[in-house]
């Protein structure tokens, strides 16, 4: 029984308490640093929009884990010095996503750019502290993938939202769900899944639109380079999604 009421407790603990405290410190945060933007656009405040979708990433984390891989130390994990990084990129990319209901003029536009960019030069730290003065775990596993997904929706969606790219680049933010979806409806009807191909053409091709993006978001970027230049960065990584696809659905595989 006592098994049993730790693991409920460290449930409770990751599915709701973590979230909440994790977006009334970021909202508090940001309220304290920005207030003068502190009512955005449709009425909404960006600190708690960004506290929001923190507490979203962190949820959604916790919801997926194993009760059983809870306990033995689990907060240690959590908060040990690569998961530190990785929790810390998912609050960067949460302030991005709360510039959303700013208008483009703020004072403060180069928030986003400098706030998602620094996400993206932490990108490989929190691996690298895993392997090197840690352990890799599920639960840094899974950060990373919640995180890297969210800042491909929240940093594109404000650049969209500004004007700085069309809105048909949000394409990139929908083809990983797009993706992932199909392989469930597979799945769903009973359908063979293959594996992915080896390569890793689609991390190199995700550090470019990482890199981009970040470009796009700062001030002093013509935003007519910016549209030229979007739809040659886009299509190689939608091709290779629609690759994965037809390799996990059988149309194409590894045999040379």
């Amino acid at each position: 029984m006592a098994g049993v009421r730790q693991r409920r407790s460290l449930r409770v603990g990751v599915g709701v308490g973590l979230p909440l405290v994790a977006a009334v410190a970021l909202a508090a945060l940001l309220f304290r640093l920005f207030p003068m933007d502190a009512t955005g656009r449709w009425g909404l405040s960006p600190a708690v929009v960004a506290g929001g979708c923190w507490a979203g990433q962190l949820w959604y984390v916790g919801y997926r884990l194993d009760p059983e891989r809870l306990a033995g130390g689990f907060w240690r994990r959590l908060f040990g010095l690569a998961n530190a990084v990785t929790l810390a990129r998912g609050a960067l990319y949460a302030v991005v996503a709360g510039f959303a209901v700013v208008p483009p003029g703020t004072s403060l536009a180069w928030v986003p750019a400098l706030c998602y960019g620094t996400g993206v030069a932490l990108d490989n730290l929190d691996g690298t502290l895993a392997r090197t003065v840690g352990r890799e775990t599920d639960i840094g596993r899974r950060l990373d993938m919640a995180f890297d997904t969210f800042g491909f929706v929240a940093a594109p969606l404000v650049a969209v939202l500004w004007g700085l790219l069309p809105v048909w680049y949000l394409s990139i933010s929908a083809a990983r769900y797009v993706f992932r979806g199909a392989v469930w409806l597979r799945r769903v009807r009973g359908l063979p899944v293959g594996d992915l191909p080896d390569s890793d053409l689609g991390k190199y091709l995700a550090g470019v639109q990482m890199v981009f993006v970040t470009v796009a978001l700062v001030p002093p970027v013509p935003t007519e380079l910016v549209r030229t230049v979007a739809p040659v960065v886009l299509l190689p990584s939608l091709a290779v999604f629609t690759r994965d696809y037809l390799f996990v659905s059988g149309r194409l595989s590894n045999r040379r």
